[in-house]
């Protein structure tokens, strides 16, 4: 090992070349593995029922038919399209907090078992030091304010 290798992130990903808007990637996007899922799954069943003599088919077609489609179906229940991005969100949380927001921000999470996409939103009053923080949750689907906090900031003392 030489001390002339450096490890160098590529063009594509260093941050510090970024210029624009970043657009967050859409939940949908999962429909399309659990798309490719279901097809495994049908390709799986039907070589189960139509080799039924071969000597490499077995009931683990069936199974794994059976495992292909579920995480297909699930796949494709939690493909949610959204409909709010950050800055809506931000937006969102404002008016939930009461309070004219300075630094604030957006991070994606997921809710549920079907994995609905959510913004959580951290806000801090437009004071300086701020006097109240605020997390808001908003849904990512149609914009509903989930939940949401308010307190003093003791970070100030």
């Amino acid at each position: 090992m030489t001390d002339d290798q450096i490890d160098v992130l590529p063009d594509d990903l260093n941050p510090a070349g970024f210029v624009g808007a970043y657009l967050f990637p859409d939940n949908s996007r999962r429909r399309w593995p659990g798309a490719m899922y279901l097809v495994l799954a049908a390709v799986a069943a039907l070589v189960y029922f139509v080799a039924t003599d071969a000597a490499v088919v077995n009931t683990g077609w069936l199974v794994g038919a059976g495992v292909l489609g579920a995480v297909g179906i699930f796949s494709m229940t939690s493909g949610w399209r959204m409909s709010i991005d950050e800055k809506q969100a931000l937006v969102a949380a404002q008016g939930a907090v009461g309070f004219a927001v300075g630094h604030a921000s957006a991070q994606q999470v997921w809710r549920g078992f079907r994995s609905r996409p959510t913004w959580r939103v951290l806000c801090y009053s437009a004071e300086e030091p701020p006097v109240q923080r605020g997390l808001v949750l908003v849904d990512a689907v149609d914009g509903k304010i989930l939940e949401h906090l308010i307190e003093e900031n003791d970070e100030t003392e």
